[in-house]
């Protein structure tokens, strides 16, 4: 199995490896799932939450590919990158998601981006979601990948009404072989 290189990806250690890229409101703060007025979700060792506020939370990471044990040569292959992200909403409240995930090269230039538009949740239908996306054919030189994702509530109550983030995931594989430095089930089997 490929190993996830997102650190702490559902809170289990607060907001430690984030940067707040943006942290209005009253602040990003983590939750127990299902939280006040939340839903349950249902995924193995997800126990957490980030919940954001009444006005823009951002957090991300910068994934260096080489510092993680990935060689040039590995990377120039044009491994696929599998990203994953899970979003919810409160029952209460509406609230608005948005993630962005970038392949950089070395000098940190974007190489392929994915920034789907914002997702507005009405209180009433937000079910924890998932978000899936692959880069795959995007040329050499990825060194770095950055990850960011967040929101805010559309109703502007202080506090952590906004949506809710967990289970964040970014994973190489190999084209033809899954995932690298494994001798793991291909691509295909993992249904990427």
């Amino acid at each position: 199995m490929a190993r996830n290189l997102i650190k702490n990806p559902s809170g289990e250690e607060q907001l430690a490896f984030w940067k707040l890229t943006e942290n209005n409101g009253v602040g990003m703060m983590v939750e127990d799932i299902p939280g006040a007025c939340g839903h349950d979700i249902n995924l193995v060792g997800v126990r957490k939450f980030f919940a954001t506020s009444f006005e823009l939370c951002l957090k991300s990471q910068l994934i260096d590919l080489l510092a993680e044990g990935y060689s040039a040569e590995q990377l120039d292959s044009q491994p696929v990158v599998a990203v994953e992200d899970w979003y919810s909403g409160r029952k209460d409240c509406g609230s608005v998601y948005q993630i962005t995930v970038q392949l950089l090269d070395e000098n940190k230039e974007v190489i392929a981006r994915f920034q789907p538009l914002q997702k507005t949740l009405d209180p009433e239908q937000s079910p924890w979601t998932q978000v899936i996306h692959t880069f795959s054919h995007y040329g050499r030189g990825l060194r770095f990948v950055s990850f960011e994702h967040g929101g805010k509530d559309t109703k502007f109550w202080k506090g952590w009404y906004g949506v809710r983030v967990t289970g964040s995931s970014v994973k190489l594989f190999h084209p033809l072989k899954g995932p690298l430095g494994s001798d793991g089930p291909t691509v295909e089997e993992e249904g990427l």
